[in-house]
């Protein structure tokens, strides 16, 4: 379910970023602004800082602004906010999404104060989690990177989840050999992901009161 929530957001953030007629950079992106209906479908929300960029711009030069614990360091240290940035801030949606810990922690017994850190820290100490964990803790980290050049698009990332959620699906058929049916979306090119579950992931005047 947290998967495919994943995707319904990066459908949405793709579209925003690469089909719509005018780009737009949502500049906000946290767990927060993703709302869940009834029947936990996800809709992304809170357009109030978003910016709409021209076609052959790069980025926007604009002062800082954002939610402590998502924001882009890059984005932090230079005031200009790139698609890339929005990348960022989901990975840190992503993180939350895998091990179920908010982007400050708090707490005392925690060693590290941001996610991203402890995050990275727990990568590298990897004690040999099942190859489906890795898969999917690999994208954010990517999504992460300090540098905004290395980081994937929203439509790799959108890409790279569906193909995860196939191998899901392969897998937990091998190891089950009764019959189940698995959602599954077949991809003929990066569009395609984009428009996955647009209707429903844009939503600018949502009502509903659950948030991931």
């Amino acid at each position: 379910m947290r998967l495919r929530i994943a995707i319904e957001v990066t459908g949405a953030l793709s579209f925003l970023h690469s089909i719509a007629t005018v780009p737009i950079y949502h500049q906000d992106i946290k767990s927060t602004n993703i709302l869940l209906d009834d029947k936990y479908r996800a809709k992304l929300v809170d357009f109030g800082t978003s910016k709409f960029v021209a076609i052959d711009q790069t980025h926007l030069t604009v002062q800082v602004q954002g939610t402590f614990g998502y924001l882009d360091p890059e984005y932090f240290q230079s005031n200009q906010f790139t698609k890339k940035s929005d990348v960022y801030n989901f990975g840190i949606v992503l993180i939350e999404l895998l091990i179920g810990k908010k982007p400050i922690l708090s707490t005392r017994l925690e060693k590290w104060k941001s996610l991203a850190s402890y995050f990275i820290l727990s990568m590298k100490e990897d004690q040999g989690r099942k190859e489906e964990i890795n898969e999917i803790a690999f994208l954010p980290r990517r999504c992460i990177n300090l540098s905004g050049k290395k980081r994937p698009t929203m439509i790799e990332v959108a890409m790279e989840l569906e193909r995860i959620r196939k191998f899901q699906g392969d897998f937990r058929a091998q190891e089950n050999s009764e019959e189940f049916e698995y959602d599954t979306i077949e991809l003929i090119g990066p569009q395609d992901v984009a428009f996955i579950s647009i209707r429903s992931c844009l939503n600018t005047n949502a009502s509903y009161s659950s948030d991931v």
